[in-house]
C-alpha cells in the first residue's frame, strides 16, 4: 500500500489536523524507513506542519493570513482581477502560493518523524465548506 487518497471535509477557513490518518497509513504500509509525501490536489488550500498543542496557534495563523491577504472586496485588494468565484477565491490562491501543497516527512522505525508538538494540517483558505483530496505516498 504505497499510496492512498484521503478526503478531508472543511467547514471554512482554518486548520484541519490529519496527523492520525497519515500515521495510520504509515503504520499500515509496513515500511521501517522511508519518506511520506503528502500532496493536496487543490489550489485554494495548502498543507503545513504546525504546533498541535495550543489551539491559539491555529487561530493566530488564520488571523495572520487574513490580515496579510484580505478578501478581494477589501479596498487594499482593488488590483485583483480574478473575482468571479467570490471575494475569498483569489486570496485563497495567494495564501496557497505562500505556503505549500506538498510536504515530505521522514519515516523511521515505522513512524512519522515529527516533533513532540508537531501536527500535519490542511490549511483551508476558502470561506465555505469543501471536500479536499489529499494524496499520501510512501517510498523507501
Amino acid at each position: 500500500m504505497p499510496q492512498k487518497m484521503i478526503e478531508l471535509s472543511t467547514r471554512g477557513q482554518g486548520l484541519y489536523e490529519f496527523t492520525d490518518e497519515a500515521a495510520q497509513f504509515v503504520r499500515g504500509a509496513g515500511i521501517d524507513e522511508g519518506l511520506l509525501t503528502v500532496f493536496v490536489r487543490h489550489t485554494s488550500c495548502s498543507l503545513i506542519i504546525q504546533e498541535n498543542a495550543d489551539p491559539d496557534v491555529r487561530r493566530d495563523l488564520k488571523m495572520f493570513f487574513s490580515r496579510l491577504v484580505p478578501p478581494s472586496s477589501d479596498p487594499a485588494m482593488r488590483w485583483v482581477a480574478h473575482t468571479m468565484e467570490g471575494p475569498d477565491d483569489m486570496p485563497a490562491h495567494i495564501k496557497s502560493a505562500l505556503t505549500q501543497v506538498s510536504i515530505g516527512i521522514p519515516v523511521a522505525s515505522g513512524r512519522l518523524v515529527l516533533g513532540t508538538w508537531q501536527g500535519l494540517y490542511l490549511f483551508e483558505h476558502r470561506n465555505r465548506p469543501h471536500r479536499r483530496e489529499v494524496v499520501l505516498h510512501i517510498s523507501t
